[in-house]
């Protein structure tokens, strides 16, 4: 499935080979990995290696946010366990970028992602999760109204350590109910 979502300000569409040169100065950063489950010590191959087994599984989306006027790559989505019989996903990982972080643009990514989703694909459930003690994460999640649905414990682990998940989720009916 190919992806190209506009909003006013982005362009989300499928990743390019250029693109991994920028997720892998992204996700080496630790201010901006340290909630994420990816080890130290990743590089630029890893990085590429993972990307081609994301293009290889149908069951993982792949994603680059850009500016729309650029084409500047600002972010990244990954979405797994799409399960096309019960109409749900994971938003798996949502990142922006560099200097950019903070600045508004994942909450419009993650509403033009929702939109496509709900609107287009017509799904009946998107699932995310973040770290505990993310609460940058926790409260755009809430604000753009994924519902809490508990705790996932050790549910990953990053440098040889465990984490628990927060899993959250929004139905069909909730997005409309706060979009239309």
């Amino acid at each position: 499935m190919s992806v190209n979502i506009e909003t006013e300000n982005l362009v989300i569409r499928d990743v390019v080979f250029s693109d991994y040169e920028y997720f892998a100065r992204w996700e080496v950063d630790p201010d901006m990995t340290k909630y994420f489950s990816l080890d130290a010590g990743r590089t630029y191959e890893d990085v590429v290696t993972e990307g081609f087994e994301f293009r290889n599984n149908t069951g993982v989306l792949d994603l680059t946010i850009t500016e729309k006027d650029s084409g500047e790559p600002l972010g990244r989505i990954i979405i797994t366990r799409i399960d096309e019989h019960s109409k749900s996903l994971d938003v798996t990982k949502i990142y922006v970028g560099g200097e950019r972080r903070g600045s508004g643009i994942g909450s419009e990514a993650l509403l033009g992602l929702l939109k496509y989703l709900f609107e287009e694909r017509g799904l009946q459930r998107v699932t995310l999760d973040y770290y505990t003690g993310n609460t940058r994460a926790r409260d755009l999640y809430r604000k753009l109204g994924f519902v809490d649905e508990g705790i996932a414990r050790n549910a990953t682990c990053k440098d040889g350590k465990y984490y628990d998940l927060n899993l959250m989720s929004m139905l069909r009916d909730e997005y409309f109910a706060i979009y239309r």
